[in-house]
């Protein structure tokens, strides 16, 4: 693998001579704790598996290893865009308390929308915890400064090893979409220093973490402690063309009434709305049909990628101690209400899987309609690894894992939704989604107020907006909704309030 660069001599001695001598505040651990592979392909949403046998979709690897753990059905992107997440999952706070408001890139450099060196994360508690911590693939966590002279934004951005909240394996960039061309910066690597690669960025990365997991000599991480690593797939992001042909011939013969079997589908605007893709060289009809086609293609792709590390996982003996967890930073829309991508309210791109599998721990075979949000993560896999030396106290996510184990405990009645507006904490859109209900406040065009309340059991494909015609309820989920914003400290509410008063 061309340039391929590892542990540089500092870290060598550095494990040689023993972790404590290295940093004080490191925990030795016994080999035998639980390791966590933590996989999230970007843009997946949950009706998009095989299991839920929602969307036509093939992924047998991904479908046996919910048959092998726990699915939670209602796990839920509260911000659904890939920086917000991303930032929720690694500090456990909500977008106004870790400063990434909206997607990283070079036109919020001014805002500071990036990951902070000073937010205690997921991480730095795993390695205070005795963990070798990796990451793979994307990251999409740090806004670059723009450059004098350049008009277009940037996206792609380096991460300074002071910046990485204790990752000692690194294979990763920002955001680059270009998926059969990646590059990354690996480990030690100045920001000069990419690694180019001319193959598929899901096929290159499991070969990377096939690597990892086989450690030969120890090159990737210390045999005697456990590991967490992270990957990050890229696809199935946009632009969805770049799959390869293997996958893709799966669904060719697929008509577009087969495939998107949504019954919220616009079939007419989602054709249009597709338009502003890469590559779009055919009518809008076909168009349409290539990418749907191509996002399911993708997903199958990344599912053999998915079962290829999988395996290897099982072959070095390493499956029946280590956590693992598929899951995804948030939904896409793929025509549902005449749209396309995701970051609003609707369950095709709030809802996203979450399968978690840990042999004789965590019960196999198992549907749970528990609520789970991007905040709880980071508390709730720490206290199911015993790593919680150091853990923040002031987390906005909660500790669900006694109810991953089974046992008999009080369960979130809803998780937040977000949508702000950049830099503005105080701005965009507040809503609630409990087992049943979907309700919003829209603050936009002058900040006038709309609501929009969803019956996800009557109308599980959110078709009627009954705002207005179920006061009973509206009031009820308007209080829950405003009281936890008050408890979360949100900055919206106190403007909400302010503009309630003034219309009153």
């Amino acid at each position: 693998m061309k340039s391929l660069v590892f542990f540089k001599l500092s870290l060598t001695l550095c494990l040689v001579i023993g972790v404590t001598s290295c940093n004080s505040n490191v925990k030795q651990v016994n080999q035998k704790k639980p390791n966590l592979l933590f996989i999230f392909p970007d843009q997946l949403r949950n009706a998009a598996l095989g299991i839920n046998r929602q969307d036509p979709v093939y992924t047998p690897h991904i479908d046996q290893l919910a048959k092998e753990g726990l699915v939670i059905t209602n796990a839920i992107s509260n911000y659904p865009l890939c920086s917000p997440y991303r930032g929720m999952l690694m500090t456990g706070k909500l977008p106004y308390n870790n400063t990434v408001l909206s997607n990283s890139n070079s036109n919020r450099f001014k805002y500071n929308n990036s990951w902070q060196k000073e937010d205690v994360s997921f991480s730095d508690v795993l390695v205070q915890n005795g963990y070798d911590a990796g990451y793979v693939g994307k990251l999409h966590l740090t806004s670059p400064p723009p450059i004098a002279g350049k008009d277009s934004v940037i996206w792609d951005a380096y991460t300074p090893k002071a910046y990485r909240h204790g990752f000692n394996f690194w294979y990763s960039y920002g955001t680059f979409d270009v998926h059969n061309t990646p590059h990354y910066w690996v480990n030690d690597a100045k920001e000069e220093e990419l690694t180019y690669v001319n193959e598929w960025s899901p096929k290159h990365e499991a070969d990377v973490i096939i690597d990892y997991l086989k450690n030969p000599s120890e090159k990737t991480r210390s045999k005697g402690k456990p590991f967490a690593l992270f990957w990050s797939v890229n696809p199935p992001h946009p632009p969805y063309q770049y799959v390869p042909e293997q996958y893709a011939e799966m669904y060719e013969d697929k008509s577009l009434d087969e495939l998107l079997v949504r019954k919220n589908v616009n079939l007419e605007t989602q054709a249009n709305s597709l338009a502003f893709h890469k590559g779009a060289t055919r009518n809008r009809t076909n168009l349409a049909k290539d990418h749907v086609r191509d996002y399911f293609a993708m997903i199958t792709g990344v599912d053999e990628q998915i079962g290829r590390v999988l395996q290897t996982l099982k072959d070095q003996g390493l499956d029946k101690n280590t956590i693992v967890v598929i899951t995804s930073d948030h939904g896409e829309m793929m025509g549902s209400h005449g749209l396309m991508s995701k970051n609003i309210w609707y369950e095709e791109s709030i809802n996203i899987p979450f399968i978690i599998r840990w042999p004789e721990k965590i019960k196999a075979h198992q549907t749970s309609n528990l609520i789970v949000s991007a905040t709880d993560v980071m508390p709730t896999l720490l206290n199911l690894l015993q790593a919680t030396d150091g853990l923040p106290k002031d987390l906005d996510g909660e500790d669900l894992s006694a109810l991953f184990l089974g046992k008999n405990e009080e369960e979130p009645t809803s998780a937040l939704y977000y949508y702000i507006e950049e830099g503005r904490p105080e701005s965009g859109h507040r809503g609630i989604r409990t087992k049943r209900y979907t309700y919003v406040i829209t603050l936009d065009n002058g900040d006038t107020e709309r609501r929009v309340l969803f019956d996800n059991v009557e109308d599980p494909f959110q078709e009627h907006n009954i705002a207005g015609e179920n006061l009973e309820v509206e009031n009820e989920l308007h209080q829950q909704l405003l009281n936890q914003l008050k408890i979360k400290n949100d900055p919206w509410l106190s403007r909400y309030l302010k503009l309630t008063e003034i219309n009153e």
